[in-house]
């Protein structure tokens, strides 16, 4: 009798066990964040996260997938068709002044990774260099949209060079093939990507050193989302703030994560350099002390200064952060 009783105690243990389980799957929310691009070295975090049960533990259920560009992952958060986007947040801004009701929750890269770049073998080492060479570039991206202040800041006149215009494939095989020197790329994709094609190194000239930055990439949602689901946002960027500080820690098992998940993803190696390149990118002056996705509004005003310049921003944008950003809900 007493075995019976305990054997009861137990399966109505485990029932109640299994249907618990059950009841919090059901209960975690469907997440769907949206990336910039097809996967490479700076979303493995978010893979990270999803491994090690950030999400999870959050009670979210995410779902990552790749994009097209920033522009269309900006689009389909303001359609409600992706929880969250990772964009280029100035490209966000732009979009947002014209009325795409979308507003950046979390900066994860504070420091412009826009560089030029080319074979290290054609000794262009600093912006001089660039003077009677080919550059490669994608007319209206937002590269090319703060190339001229490069040039201005670094002493370098317009028309001193040629120009290959193209998309962002058109411009890896104009530097690949030899039609141009270099091409507007960022320091952690396309010069990785020139590499893994030719096993020729690259040198690489960032904007950044020579006082040309803009916040780049970071997370946003639906501004109806960030009213009604404010706790969701929470704990969101709670679990993605944890998965980016694991990923600085370990950026080799933030790529094996990714490769697991889809092992198209790239070359571990090449992977893992270009993590390496892009955690440095978390942190201005201005927030070396802070968790990542905590940019500061100073940098973000900059960033408002320069698309006012250089981006057709209208100039009432100026000095006005807070209506792009917010901090109400990073942890």
């Amino acid at each position: 009798m007493k075995r019976r009783h305990l054997i009861h105690v137990a399966c109505t243990a485990a029932l109640a066990l299994g249907l618990s389980t059950q009841a919090l799957a059901q209960t975690r929310d469907k997440v769907t964040l949206m990336l910039n691009w097809y996967l490479y070295s700076e979303h493995a975090p978010f893979f990270l996260g999803k491994a090690r049960n950030y999400y999870e533990a959050e009670g979210i259920d995410l779902e990552i997938q790749e994009g097209r560009g920033s522009a269309v992952s900006i689009q389909a958060v303001a359609a409600n068709s992706a929880t969250f986007g990772y964009v280029d947040v100035p490209t966000m801004i732009k979009a947002g002044s014209k009325g795409a009701p979308v507003k950046a929750v979390g900066i994860a890269l504070q420091l412009s990774p826009m560089s030029v770049m080319g074979f290290a073998d054609k000794n262009i080492r600093a912006p001089k260099d660039i003077v009677g060479k080919t550059v490669a570039m994608t007319p209206g991206d937002s590269m090319s949209q703060i190339w001229p202040l490069f040039l201005k800041k670094t002493g370098v006149q317009e028309g001193s060079y040629k120009v290959v215009s193209g998309d962002g494939q058109t411009k890896l095989n104009a530097v690949i093939n030899g039609q141009a020197d270099l091409l507007l790329g960022y320091l952690m994709d396309q010069n990785m990507r020139i590499q893994d094609a030719t096993s020729k190194p690259v040198h690489v000239i960032r904007f950044a050193d020579y006082g040309v930055n803009m916040v780049s990439s970071g997370l946003i949602a639906h501004k109806d989302t960030l009213a009604n689901k404010g706790d969701l946002v929470k704990r969101f960027m709670k679990a993605s703030t944890m998965a980016f500080e694991a990923a600085e820690k370990d950026p080799e098992a933030a790529v094996d994560a990714m490769l697991k998940a889809n092992a198209k993803s790239g070359k571990r190696d090449t992977l893992i350099t270009g993590l390496k390149l892009t955690t440095p990118l978390y942190h201005t002056a201005e927030t070396k002390d802070k968790r990542p996705f905590r940019a500061s509004m100073k940098d973000i005003n900059e960033t408002l200064d320069l698309l006012v310049q250089y981006g057709g921003l209208d100039a009432g944008a100026r000095g006005k952060a807070e209506d792009w950003f917010t901090v109400d809900y990073l942890p």
